[in-house]
């Protein structure tokens, strides 16, 4: 059968009769050296397992890399019923290919946990093993990874149990609650130097990163793989694309923002706003220059600076006493509105000082009265 190229090396394409329907479909290869061999192998066809180039590009590497199994592995260990948690992991990865969000979670258990729970099979684990992965983060203050790992591995034994690839554990995996309730804020004043400082920066796509931050409450993820087609002048809206891998949302363009997007240079090649230096990519990581900026804007150390501002963001919302919880947790996308809580003492405060105003206007008049009654000589 012919081989097609495509734009990423190391991966061709052949065409197939489609499964279960008429015409054709792409069926891609990858090609690699590994240990002085070279591979060949099928990683999935284009309209039965949604396969695209880039994809296949990105299973081709974690080939390479040791990170993934190839479709023979996977069946070997089908037969042989030797389940590693590894093996759960990477036969999980390879039945969740159209979640995006997943290559956060890759990495998290690359770096935690294969390397170290990862060769042995759940039935092979003790309470201990999980204690010893905790403490290890939660010595080194990683305190919310130490609860995500826990939660990832938890997860991936799950699904072996589910398919019934392993039996079930004869203990509970034991997961610390998180207190995650940090609001950052700013000072009016301090709101003012930041302002000033992005004004003058010399990096200004990062300063109108960190605007658009401020002014619309976007992830930081969000904002990075944002495009052009995303933002609705028109009927004024922006479409945030997987936010934390949920489905689309829209939030409201306002003024603002608006402004801050005729300042960018449209890159007619890039389709994002945020172009990265290779085609068809956007950028990932701006440390230095924001770096630079909250030095010398003179934040507060322990200020995260772009998710710090989407606390700022909804914090002034909050606070202004205009905004109904549910309209916030809608601007936030936020899935469930306890995570919109944290800013109801905002809300809080701002009905107080409005019930106050009342309070202070009956007390006006009070005074006007007695002070009327007091110019008329009729006893209060």
């Amino acid at each position: 059968m012919k081989r097609f190229s495509t734009k990423y090396p190391g991966v061709f394409y052949r065409l197939a009769n489609r499964i279960g329907r008429s015409g054709d479909e792409r069926v891609y290869y990858v090609v690699f050296k590994k240990d002085g061999r070279t591979h060949e192998e099928k990683v999935g066809r284009q309209y039965a397992d949604n396969m695209t180039a880039a994809k296949a590009s990105l299973i081709r590497a974690e080939r390479i890399e040791g990170k993934r199994l190839s479709r023979k592995e996977i069946r070997d260990r089908k037969k042989t019923n030797k389940w590693t948690v590894n093996a759960l992991w990477d036969e999980y990865m390879a039945t969740h290919a159209n979640n995006k969000s997943l290559l956060i979670e890759a990495r998290k258990f690359d770096r935690n946990l294969r390397y170290t729970l990862g060769n042995k099979e759940p039935n092979e684990l003790a309470p201990l093993d999980f204690d010893r992965i905790r403490l290890k983060l939660q010595r080194e203050g990683k305190y919310t990874t130490a609860v995500r790992v826990l939660e990832l591995i938890k997860r991936t034994i799950n699904f072996g149990i589910k398919r019934n690839l392993v039996s079930p554990l004869k203990f509970k995996i034991e997961i610390p609650r998180l207190y995650n309730q940090t609001t950052e804020d700013l000072t009016s004043e301090q709101m003012a130097v930041l302002l000033k400082t992005l004004d003058d920066d010399e990096d200004q796509l990062c300063a109108n990163l960190m605007r658009l931050a401020l002014f619309s409450g976007m992830r930081r993820g969000e904002l990075f793989k944002l495009k052009w087609d995303d933002i609705d002048t028109e009927r004024g809206f922006i479409c945030i694309r997987d936010p934390k891998g949920g489905p689309d949302q829209k939030i409201p363009l306002n003024d603002a923002a608006r402004e801050v997007f005729r300042a960018i240079p449209h890159d007619e090649e890039s389709p994002y706003v945020f172009p990265g230096k290779k085609e068809d990519t956007h950028l990932t990581d701006m440390r230095k220059s924001i770096a630079r900026i909250k030095m010398n804007a003179r934040l507060p150390d322990g200020f995260r600076p772009l998710h710090g501002l989407r606390h700022v963001y909804a914090s002034m919302l909050a606070s202004s006493g205009k905004v109904d919880m549910y309209t916030l947790q809608k601007l936030l996308t936020h899935k469930s509105p306890l995570m919109t809580q944290r800013y109801a003492h905002l809300r809080d405060d701002a009905l107080k000082r409005a019930s106050n105003v009342a309070s202070d206007l009956i007390q006006k008049i009070q005074n006007g009265q007695s002070e009327k009654s007091s110019s008329t000589g009729v006893d209060k």
